[in-house]
């Protein structure tokens, strides 16, 4: 059995690994690689470019140099906007708010003065600081039209420091909701998984499992998950399970197509190397179907987590007692729009973080298309 693993490590890298880092190189014009340990490559040094060929997060030292003088003009016009021009709105605990952007200013110009530009972290921070010009030039446009001249009415349009003090006055609520959030998409997420995979596999390597499977995946599978709530509440005794269902069908059928479509994808050679050295078909399910497959089931485990951020908040509309859906409409119905812009933040935050973890996850297992998708 080790030299059918050998064997089959070396055709999937052959025709995965090699012939898709020569397309990448050749469509960034890298010629500089190296093979590590797994005998994988990985690009040491190159510029990143776009795809008329130029390069991009390479930016002289005197754009940086205008980009940090804008930025600390805007972040003056935004403290003297502060704390001189009188409030139309009532703020609710601006301490708060003083503490937020007074450290946040520090911080600033202290990772300035401490990183030097040549340093990977300098350069990072220096990268970064043209997106935080604009963020501030919007957080300035919208203190002239909210707090500041009350042209955006409240309750919808609150004023950032009300926003910011959300954090403080109320964490307490919003951390439950937030834990409860994390539960049901995980318990929900990972019950789809378990059921999707399972099945894409058997229908991708067995004809039989296919003839039987398919026409009942391709007539239920495009319904959304959303349109199965009354069912959902007639036969589950809670809300919260009735969500937990419907968060695990959301995830189920994305996972299950492109399981199924990367199993069956792939290469009839590998089976014959692995059939020739004595393979037996746990074997080869084990150690070439699944291998070979995994881009495909990454994506469908990327769809799965896309559709299952909405059916979480639609689900906890219907009755739970806590979670960020739960604490948006509540905070809808009592008009306190500071705590739903609030959550709103906290979810994309959360969410945005999630996906980054599973690409980092992705990058390590599939080294070989280290680069090739971008979050």
């Amino acid at each position: 059995m080790e030299a059918v693993s050998r064997a089959i490590k070396a055709a999937l890298f052959t025709r995965h690994g090699l012939n898709i880092c020569a397309e990448k190189q050749k469509r960034e014009g890298t010629p500089s690689v190296r093979t590590d340990e797994a005998g994988l490559y990985r690009r040491l040094s190159s510029p990143v470019v776009d795809d008329r060929g130029g390069t991009i997060n390479k930016v002289k030292g005197g754009s940086h140099s205008v980009a940090i003088i804008v930025s600390l003009v805007v972040l003056a016009v935004f403290w003297a906007l502060h704390k001189v021009l009188p409030d139309r709105q009532s703020v609710q605990a601006a301490r708060y708010f003083d503490t937020v952007l007074a450290v946040f200013t520090g911080a600033f110009i202290l990772s300035l003065l401490v990183f030097r530009p040549s340093s990977r972290v300098g350069s990072r921070i220096r990268g970064l600081v043209p997106l935080a010009s604009v963020v501030l030039l919007a957080l300035v446009a919208w203190e002239l039209l909210t707090i500041k001249s009350g042209t955006l009415p409240l309750p919808y349009f609150p004023s950032v420091e009300n926003i910011v003090s959300v954090f403080f006055t109320d964490w307490k609520t919003l951390g439950v909701s937030i834990l409860h959030s994390l539960r049901l998409l995980f318990i929900g997420y990972f019950i789809g998984l378990a059921f999707g995979i399972p099945l894409g596999i058997s229908m991708g390597w067995s004809p039989r499992w296919n003839y039987w499977a398919s026409p009942f995946l391709r007539f239920i599978g495009p319904i959304p998950a959303t349109a199965w709530i009354p069912i959902a509440m007639a036969i589950f005794p809670t809300s919260f399970m009735a969500s937990i269902f419907l968060i695990a069908l959301a995830c189920f059928f994305p996972v299950t197509i492109m399981t199924w479509s990367g199993i069956a994808n792939v290469s009839k050679s590998y089976y014959e190397i692995a059939r020739t050295l004595g393979a037996t078909p746990f074997y080869l399910i084990r150690k070439v179907a699944l291998p070979a497959a995994l881009p495909g089931i990454f994506v469908g485990l990327f769809m799965g987590l896309g559709v299952a951020f909405v059916t979480l908040v639609v689900g906890e509309l219907l009755g739970v007692k806590a979670g960020l859906g739960w604490y948006i409409n509540w905070a809808q119905g009592w008009a306190e729009y500071s705590k739903v812009y609030a959550a709103l933040f906290v979810m994309a935050v959360m969410f945005s973080g999630i996906i980054t973890l599973l690409f980092k996850f992705k990058d390590r297992v599939l080294v070989w298309q280290r680069g090739l998708i971008r979050w």
